[in-house]
């Protein structure tokens, strides 16, 4: 059975019309070219679908169903069509989106909901890991996009830049250091540190501790801890001391005094971006970008 929609769309104007002429009127065509395209349809079927005389257009029982399944199926096809339409142009579909927790008080989620409120149609789900597992997702196709900070370099991944902001030194109450202004990062590579582990990412590292290495010795990472909010509250019970982004700052405890960055170092931002698939050019994750950015 080869029906296509043109051939449905005649039946039913025949059969809502039960008149060759007016239907061939409603759908602007010539009365013999509306009667050889539904004979066309019989034909294809294999059944009668009107019952025709001198005088009047009928439908047969067969007509009769077809009319309320034609009318189905057209709806049903411009219904698909619309949503094929919809994510061609990025409007509906579904967007996988990561980011590292450290970024949420600069924002990315509320704009995240402001494109929610803008593309309805399009589902928007949230994951949360380290910059280097999420963009290992990203190669791999689990996640559509990210935000991230300070990722390493990947040919596979582009970078869109998103903001970037200084770093603050994160001392215990009690530290020796506790009661200044302000302080030079190498003042605090003889202490024992909090810090992430390697797995988080080189270039992230190599940032966060630029401060402190700047006078060419390192510091050593006696605990390490996945988020900030637990960096810094091991932190605040005297096991050590930190650098860390301005806003990953705002978990910390009362028991944890930030000192301001001066001197060779302090200049280091830290950088978050939105990452993509170097090679995804979808229209849904150009319509995100620019709804977000």
């Amino acid at each position: 059975m080869d029906v296509d929609l043109r051939q449905l769309r005649a039946f039913l104007a025949v059969a809502d019309e039960l008149h060759f002429g007016r239907a061939a009127e409603r759908l602007h065509v010539a009365q013999p070219a509306l009667s050889q395209q539904i004979r066309r349809t019989e034909r294809d079927l294999g059944v009668d679908l009107f019952v025709r005389t001198s005088r009047s257009v009928a439908l047969t029982a067969a007509g009769r169903v077809l009319q309320g399944r034609a009318r189905s199926l057209l709806d049903q096809a411009e219904r698909d069509l619309d949503e094929v339409v919809r994510i061609g142009r990025g409007e509906a579909g579904r967007l996988d989106v990561g980011f590292v927790v450290s970024a949420l008080p600069l924002g990315p989620i509320e704009r995240v909901q402001a494109f929610r409120e803008r593309y309805p149609l399009v589902r928007v789900e949230l994951t949360e890991g380290y910059s280097s597992t999420l963009l290992a997702r990203i190669i791999r196709g689990e996640l559509d996009l990210a935000v991230v900070r300070d990722p390493d370099p990947d040919p596979a991944v582009r970078l869109l830049p998103f903001r970037s902001e200084r770093f603050v030194a994160a001392v215990p109450r009690g530290h020796r250091l506790a009661g200044r202004a302000a302080i030079r990062g190498p003042e605090l590579v003889d202490d024992p540190f909090v810090f992430f582990p390697a797995a988080a990412g080189s270039l992230a590292t190599e940032r966060n501790l630029a401060p402190v290495t700047a006078g060419g010795r390192r510091p050593r990472v006696v605990q390490e801890a996945t988020t900030w909010a637990t960096v810094l509250h091991l932190v605040g019970v005297g096991l050590g001391v930190t650098v860390c982004p301005e806003s990953a700052a705002l978990a910390a405890p009362d028991t944890v005094v930030l000192l301001p960055l001066q001197g060779p170092g302090a200049e280091h931002r830290s950088a978050l971006c939105w990452a993509v698939r170097a090679d995804d050019e979808r229209e849904i994750l150009r319509n995100f970008i620019a709804a977000t950015g």
